[in-house]
């Protein structure tokens, strides 16, 4: 098994022992991306609305570097600080994803980097 590193300057650089992507055979596994800019390393926005924005267009960046795109995801996992903003996360997230819509589950945890609200990572299929 061959394991590839995805990395680009236009999502935020790991901060531990971790890769932004990994391709294996013919899928790529994301690491979990949070609102942070990748220039600044700061959270971008303060509601759960712009923050997903951010994450999206992180995970964008890091499909993108992968040679892929939204439509190649086939799972999703969203982790949110508060279960009570899945609606506002999920109108943000439908404006990106098209059916069929990749498989996704969605936990509430107690916490995310930075103080963040939302975290997304995903699972691609090459074709």
């Amino acid at each position: 098994m061959v394991k590839e590193r995805i990395h680009t300057d236009n999502a935020p650089a790991a901060v531990g022992p971790y890769s932004q992507a990994i391709r294996v055979g013919d899928f790529v596994f994301t690491a979990g991306q949070t609102p942070l800019d990748p220039a600044s390393g700061e959270i971008v926005g303060h509601d759960v609305t712009s923050q997903t924005e951010q994450v999206l267009s992180n995970i964008r960046a890091v499909l993108a570097a992968a040679g892929l795109g939204f439509e190649h995801v086939v799972k999703t996992t969203v982790f949110l600080q508060s279960m009570g903003d899945f609606a506002a996360m999920n109108a943000v997230y439908a404006r990106h994803f098209q059916e069929p819509f990749p498989a996704r589950s969605t936990v509430e945890v107690s916490g995310l980097p930075k103080g963040g609200l939302v975290e997304i990572e995903c699972i691609a299929l090459v074709e």
